[in-house]
């Protein structure tokens, strides 16, 4: 729950424990607790993760056995069906949830394959057929069931004694779904602890080709920053959302305006109103939202072109029908003939490379889903040349030799990321900054703040590795030198004598400057009394005035009456 709120901090959740000795829940079924904290009065609602519910939830392991309890399985002689009951108030919780909600989910976490294995045969097959369809039920309104077997020591989890049946696998997802569950459950935790945003519809957007047909897209966008939460106003007491408003009041009046304000522009003298209607069509360019204008080969289309997150386009078959076999159609040609659409997108009056792009999958599902990606294409001043930016007749800038060219490629082969994907890579400032919060929300006042793992660092194993570690060697010789680090090493050296030497001069200049004033020294020149003063004292006053400070006594005082003037 903890890692639920970085990812998403708008989702609900519920705890519901089944087959317990104790009873809780909004329909008084038995066998089925659910958990809630000690500030919810609720017990049919889903809530979102709160400091309180997590703070209660870390210490269950404490009183479970006093407050809740288990029961070792469906009680011989009985027709209570607890994991029914289950299914049934997992799915009121989730029907009294948000309307908002996009997806509904229950992860269902069990070490026992057969729930029904002492149960009276009489009943044993009664108890399977209804909560089978339960499940099924629960699957039709959309709800999302995920079974995670948790095996017992020195036992395997046999998921098609019950749960195959209940969750409608294949007998391929048979054989492998221990091990894909236990790799999805490691996922999910890792994966919490990035900050996710949901695939929702960015825009939706209308296509016009030249033959007039226009097609109904949606678009999506993939890529985002990841940056902390917004800052929110809580109540003091409660800590509820607190909602702002805004009114304007009249200042000849004071009576509150309902209607819009208008804005103006000072011409000539005089304030000409606009109303936001009006200046919203002054505004918009066209009524075009995108319009294909041709196809180009993808080899004209350049990694350096792409200097935003794309978007990616999929058809909208509820606004237009037809619009997905146009689509497929278009898609479908893109791939064959390896072009790339080129369209102007009116809204923000700019043009953009329409990219199709290939399914992908695997073993364990979809990677990449099939659709285009609209690339916005940069105008010409967005393209900066480094070379006419920074170079000059008079000191041309220093190329590569083919040598160093052919050095750098090698060392960029051997340390080239295999199958690299930004969704395995989290932003650790930001697992500091909620580290820091879930502290001071759970009021752990004594915490040790870990630094985060940070994988963005290189890989100092590897690195270290002979081929990787020849190669970098080899290019770094070729660009410094092969004595490079033994001359690194000499200037570090020096740089650290020098600062050494002018700390100490800093250091006898500042005790020059206080102890300066307690000598007069033109009175001591005028009556001769500089003899009378050591050499150090004489110091003093050339360090002072930055003069040369070396030489006998003699010469000293000889430098001091020049300087003034005696």
């Amino acid at each position: 729950m903890k890692t639920r709120i970085i990812s998403r901090d708008r989702d609900e959740v519920a705890v519901c424990f089944f087959n317990t000795r104790e009873k809780r829940n909004f329909q008084e079924s038995e066998g089925v607790f659910v958990f809630q904290a000690s500030d919810q009065p609720n017990q049919d609602e889903l809530s979102q993760p709160t400091a309180r519910l997590i703070k209660d939830f870390s210490t269950i392991n404490d009183n479970f056995d006093k407050d809740i309890g288990s029961r070792a399985g469906v009680t011989a002689g009985s027709r209570e069906n607890p994991l029914y009951n289950a299914l049934w108030i997992a799915q009121g919780l989730l029907r009294k949830g948000s309307v908002k909600n996009s997806s509904k989910r229950i992860l269902l976490f069990t070490n026992i394959d057969d729930p029904f294995s002492d149960a009276d045969p009489a009943f044993k097959r009664d108890m399977r057929r209804t909560t089978i369809q339960r499940a099924r039920d629960a699957q039709d309104l959309g709800i999302v069931i995920d079974v995670f077997p948790l095996a017992q020591t020195g036992t395997n989890f046999n998921i098609g004694m019950f749960y195959s049946d209940m969750i409608d696998m294949t007998e391929e997802e048979k054989d492998n779904y221990v091990v894909i569950a236990s790799d999805r459950l490691d996922s999910m935790v890792n994966q919490m602890q990035k900050r996710l945003f949901k695939k929702r519809t960015v825009r939706r957007l209308t296509l016009s080709l030249p033959n007039g047909m226009k097609l109904a897209l949606q678009s999506f966008a993939l890529f985002r920053p990841a940056t902390p939460g917004s800052t929110a106003w809580v109540d003091s007491f409660d800590n509820k959302l607190l909602k702002s408003e805004r009114s304007f009041l009249c200042s000849d009046t004071g009576a509150l305006l309902t209607e819009p304000l208008l804005r103006f522009q000072e011409f000539k003298s005089h304030k000409v109103c606009f109303s936001l209607k009006e200046l919203a069509e002054v505004k918009r360019i066209t009524d075009i939202q995108l319009q294909l204008l041709g196809f180009k080969p993808l080899i004209y289309l350049k990694d350096y072109h792409n200097l935003r997150p794309s978007t990616f386009l999929y058809p909208d078959e509820e606004r237009v029908s037809g619009s997905t076999t146009a689509f497929i159609s278009l898609y479908k040609a893109m791939l064959r003939l390896k072009k790339f659409g080129v369209a102007f997108l009116g809204s923000s009056c700019r043009m953009v490379a329409l990219v199709a792009q290939a399914e992908i999958s695997n073993e364990f599902g979809q990677v990449e889903p099939p659709g285009i990606h609209m690339i916005y294409l940069p105008y010409s001043d967005d393209i900066r040349h480094i070379e006419k930016m920074h170079g000059s007749m008079e000191s041309p800038l220093s190329k590569a030799s083919d040598e160093q060219i052919q050095k750098a490629m090698a060392m960029i082969k051997k340390i080239d990321l295999k199958d690299f994907t930004y969704a395995n890579y989290s932003n650790p400032a930001l697992q500091r900054h909620y580290a820091i919060l879930e502290a001071i929300a759970l009021k752990e006042d004594d915490f040790e703040l870990a630094d985060p793992k940070d994988d963005t660092l290189p890989p100092e194993e590897q690195m270290l590795k002979p081929t990787i570690a020849q190669s970098v060697k080899a290019f770094k010789d070729s660009v410094y030198g092969p004595n490079h680090d033994l001359e690194e090493e000499e200037a570090a050296a020096q740089k650290l004598k020098g600062t050494a030497a002018a700390q100490k001069r800093k250091a006898a200049e500042d005790m020059a400057s206080y102890d300066y004033d307690k000598y007069d020294w033109n009175e001591l020149a005028d009556t001769g009394k500089l003899k009378d003063l050591t050499i150090t004292d004489l110091r003093i006053y050339l360090i002072k005035n930055k003069l040369q400070v070396t030489g006998k006594k003699d010469v000293i005082i000889n430098r001091i009456l020049t300087h003034l003037g005696k």
